[in-house]
């Protein structure tokens, strides 16, 4: 059983101060990345830190809640206690960008990812998986670089091919994942390869995995490829960018009831969803000029986030 000491509200605000200079911010996105929003147990938060922005304190902690695993909120509003950390190193994987110190998440995707990992190396060509973010120590917002990845249980994977288990610290720093897009996204490259499809549907035959995002014209491309079970592709979803990686989104543990599940995908394989996707490509739809203009972001406060959260921060 896990013991948590408080830190007084005090310290953290002092922390906020401290780092007030620093920049950030981050791309919505996903099929529903911001589309639920797990509103904040306000009368939890004190009032003095309800209008800190909360990655100023997230982006601050080195190392874990000292409290039992547990992902609060939703997956762009949320925060992680008792974060397990992927290893640097392990016999098929390699977290990468170690100075950003995101190689953090639930255990249940831990050993995901492990999991993974251990059938991406069983393919011709790839010896293991580079593994990008997954969340900071304990979760919540971030200074730069994504709006969801909050709970612990989203993690991006490179699509390049794993080849070396013994990259340097420097290494992991400087090289560079590959695109496998063509056309803006409507269509994949010469760097795609029958190994992709074969991981792709390996991460998402897993029953723990809610989602999987990546560019449009590789759903596609696997819509077109795909001659047996079709069912998968249902978790695969066309989504901005994600041609240098793909996002793995699990569901919430099973039994967790401070974490929020994202709707579940439409029925059916998506495929159509997904050509729809690759014909707004190549060919733009002209603009509504009745759309609203969408509404400008502002920073997350500890505010609207749950209020487990705070103890989250505050746990040593």
């Amino acid at each position: 059983m896990f013991t948590t000491t408080l830190r007084p509200v005090a310290a953290i605000l002092a922390v906020a101060l401290t780092l007030a200079g620093c920049g950030g911010g981050g791309s919505s996105g996903s099929d529903g990345e911001d589309s639920e929003v797990m509103l904040a147990t306000q009368a939890s938060i004190p009032a003095d830190m309800q209008g800190v922005a909360a990655k100023r304190l997230f982006g601050a902690e080195a190392g874990p809640a000292a409290m039992r695993a547990a992902s609060y909120g939703f997956y762009s509003k949320g925060c992680l206690a008792g974060g397990a950390q992927l290893a640097e190193t392990g016999p098929t994987w390699q977290a990468m960008r170690l100075s950003r110190n995101r190689n953090w998440g639930h255990p249940e995707v831990i050993d995901y990812l492990q999991t993974l990992s251990r059938k991406a190396a069983a393919l011709p060509g790839w010896s293991g998986l580079y593994i990008g973010d997954i969340s900071q120590p304990r979760g919540g917002p971030m200074l730069t670089g994504h709006a969801s990845h909050q709970m612990g249980l989203d993690a991006d994977i490179w699509l390049l091919p794993a080849t070396r288990m013994n990259l340097s610290r420097a290494e992991r720093e400087s090289i560079s994942s590959i695109s496998l897009r063509r056309s803006n996204g409507a269509y994949v490259n010469d760097s795609w390869t029958p190994q992709h499809h074969e991981l792709l549907k390996a991460a998402a035959s897993d029953p723990r995995v809610a989602r999987i995002f990546i560019f449009p014209g590789a759903k596609v491309q696997m819509c077109n490829d795909e001659k047996g079970d079709r069912s998968y592709l249902r978790k695969i979803r066309p989504w901005y960018g994600h041609h240098y990686h793909f996002h793995v989104r699990l569901n919430c543990p099973r039994g967790m009831s401070g974490c929020r599940d994202q709707d579940p995908p439409p029925a059916g394989d998506g495929c159509e969803d997904a050509r729809q996707w690759q014909r707004n490509i190549l060919n733009p739809p002209p603009p509504d000029p009745n759309a609203p203009k969408p509404a400008p972001k502002r920073e997350l406060t500890m505010a609207d986030l749950p209020g487990q959260c705070v103890q989250v921060l505050q746990s040593r």
